[in-house]
């Protein structure tokens, strides 16, 4: 039986067709088998949020969707393993706080806390995850990336400057009240997370001006990653299936033509694996130095694959799955918006 709050949460929101869809597509932890009318916990409101974000993702990369349908028509599901986003560490940024602070303050109190923290030095950031603090293994993680203008040239600071201090903080003052509530106590009332829900997945997007194209342009000589921040924000970067096997799901879809990654990423423990499909391309807007706006194609979200391999809790003697990550295979999945993975 679907759990009936994250249900009318996303009724509300998306619609019964879409949440229809997302149900027949997605895992729903086994902790929202029970439920309390009329309150709605954290693991319930990061669900729905994970859920419509998925939702967003597939609305922006076609590539997604085609695997995503495909899956679902042959009778299997995605294991929505986590969602990637970038953000830029910066004091001019505008009303939005800088870096990861910005999703620090939602993920909180929806009962993430910080799983890892990743140097991705040759992109000039760092990663960090969170994972679900009640059910780590089945409410998808977040990989949250900061990047360091300071790491670059000034001319290059000066770009960053100049896209991202139009930026509006998405939280107004009752959302903040309300995230508050919901890390002090662990859930809201329905009516309160109807009304929350679509402001923290309003975060997830561009919150900056359209940029102007030197800019986008001096950023691009430098930096693949902040120049797709420029046109995309802290929407998704990608979100990620785990399944059995990435290897033969890499074979097959490279044998099916898909614009996937040529080679999988491996991490240096030998037990997490990625790849992904190359960067579906966008039309974004751009003001040129006429003050025109002008339109360019460029690198948007993708889709990942991810397996990861379990191993013995030597102190519970239990099998975990490895749900850690690796600046390596980071670094690699990246250059999928770089030049559209080319």
């Amino acid at each position: 039986m679907r759990n009936p709050n994250l249900e009318a949460l996303l009724v509300r929101m998306l619609g019964q067709e879409k949440t229809d869809s997302l149900f027949s597509t997605l895992n729903v932890p086994e902790l929202l088998g029970e439920w309390e009318d009329g309150v709605v916990t954290r693991a319930e409101l990061a669900q729905a949020m994970n859920m419509a974000l998925f939702d967003d993702l597939l609305e922006r990369s076609e590539n997604g969707r085609t695997y995503t349908r495909e899956a679902v028509a042959n009778g299997g599901s995605v294991h929505f393993d986590h969602g990637a986003l970038r953000t830029v560490r910066w004091a001019n940024n505008g009303a939005l706080p800088p870096g990861e602070v910005a999703f620090a303050r939602i993920l909180r109190p929806l009962g993430y806390r910080l799983n890892g923290r990743y140097p991705l030095d040759k992109l000039g950031m760092t990663g960090r995850a969170y994972a679900h603090q009640d059910a780590p293994d089945d409410i998808a993680q977040f990989f949250v990336s900061e990047l360091h203008p300071e790491r670059f040239s000034e001319e290059f600071q000066q770009a960053v400057t100049n896209v991202v201090s139009t930026s509006r903080d998405p939280l107004s003052p009752v959302a903040v009240l309300q995230l508050w509530e919901l890390d002090r106590d662990g859930s809201i009332s329905i009516d309160t997370a109807h009304a929350l829900l679509p402001v923290i997945v309003g975060a997830f997007s561009r919150q900056h001006d359209i940029p102007h194209l030197r800019d986008y342009e001096t950023l691009l000589r430098e930096s693949a990653e902040m120049a797709w921040i420029a046109t995309e924000g802290n929407a998704f970067n990608h979100a990620t299936d785990r399944v059995a096997d990435v290897f033969a799901l890499s074979e097959r879809e490279i044998a099916n033509g898909r614009p996937m990654k040529s080679e999988v990423e491996r991490s240096r423990s030998g037990r997490v694996f990625q790849t992904a499909y190359r960067a579906d391309l966008v039309e974004r807007q751009f003001l040129s130095g006429h003050g025109d706006v002008v339109t360019r194609t460029v690198p948007g979200s993708f889709y990942e694959f991810i397996t990861r391999k379990r191993q013995l809790d030597r102190e519970t003697q239990r099998w975990t799955t490895d749900l850690r990550f690796d600046a390596g295979n980071a670094q690699g999945i990246f250059k999928m918006t770089a030049n559209a993975g080319k």
